[in-house]
C-alpha cells in the first residue's frame, strides 16, 4: 500500500497532466483483452495521447485541486484516463477503437475539455468533429472564396478590354 507521500506525488502528477492537457477522456476499460489494450495504447501514443489507469480517489483529489468540478460522478468503477494537448484526439481514437473492435463493455464515461467536464454525449460530439487540419482548411477556404471573387471582378474589365481589342483586330483583318 503506497504511503501518503507517494499518493501526494501521484496527485501532483495528475494535476500537472490536467493542467497541460486540453482534452481528457475518462473510460471504463473493462472487457478489453491484453492485445486490445496494447493496440489501443499504441494508437494513442502515436497521436501523442497519454493513457493511464489511475485510482479514482487520486483523480478526484487532483481534479478538485485544479478546479475541475463535476467529475466526481463519473469516477466510479475502473477508470482509465487519456490526456492530450489536442482536445479531439483522445475522444476520436477511443470511440473509433470501440467502433472498429465492436466492443460492448468498453465505455467512455466523460471528458474534460479546457477544464470543463462534458458527459459521454459531449465526448461523442467532440469525436465527430473534423480534425484540426480539416477545420483549418475549411476556415482558409472560407477566407479565400471572397478573395477569389474579388480577383474575378477586378479581372472583368481587363478581360472585356481584351475581347474588344480582339474584335478590333478581326475588323481590321476583314478590311
Amino acid at each position: 500500500m503506497p504511503n501518503i507521500e507517494e499518493k501526494s506525488l501521484v496527485v501532483s502528477e495528475i494535476k500537472e497532466k490536467f493542467q497541460q492537457s486540453s482534452g481528457v477522456v475518462l473510460a471504463d476499460y473493462r472487457g478489453l483483452t491484453v492485445a486490445q489494450v496494447t493496440q489501443l495504447r499504441t494508437q494513442l501514443r502515436q497521436a501523442g495521447v497519454e493513457y493511464r489507469v489511475l485510482k479514482n480517489t487520486l483523480v478526484r483529489r487532483a481534479a478538485q485541486e485544479v478546479g475541475v468540478e463535476g467529475l466526481e460522478t463519473y469516477l466510479e468503477g475502473p477508470t482509465a484516463l487519456a490526456f492530450s494537448k489536442d482536445p479531439v484526439a483522445p475522444a476520436k481514437i477511443l470511440l473509433d477503437f470501440v467502433k472498429v473492435n465492436k466492443l460492448k463493455t468498453f465505455k467512455v464515461k466523460a471528458g474534460v475539455l479546457e477544464g470543463k467536464v462534458i458527459g459521454p454525449d459531449g465526448v461523442k460530439d467532440l469525436a465527430d468533429l473534423p480534425s484540426r487540419e480539416v477545420l483549418l482548411a475549411m476556415v482558409l477556404r472560407g477566407m479565400q472564396a471572397p478573395l477569389a471573387g474579388m480577383v474575378n471582378v477586378l479581372q472583368g474589365p481587363i478581360r472585356k478590354m481584351g475581347y474588344a481589342l480582339e474584335e478590333v483586330r478581326k475588323l481590321k483583318e476583314a478590311q
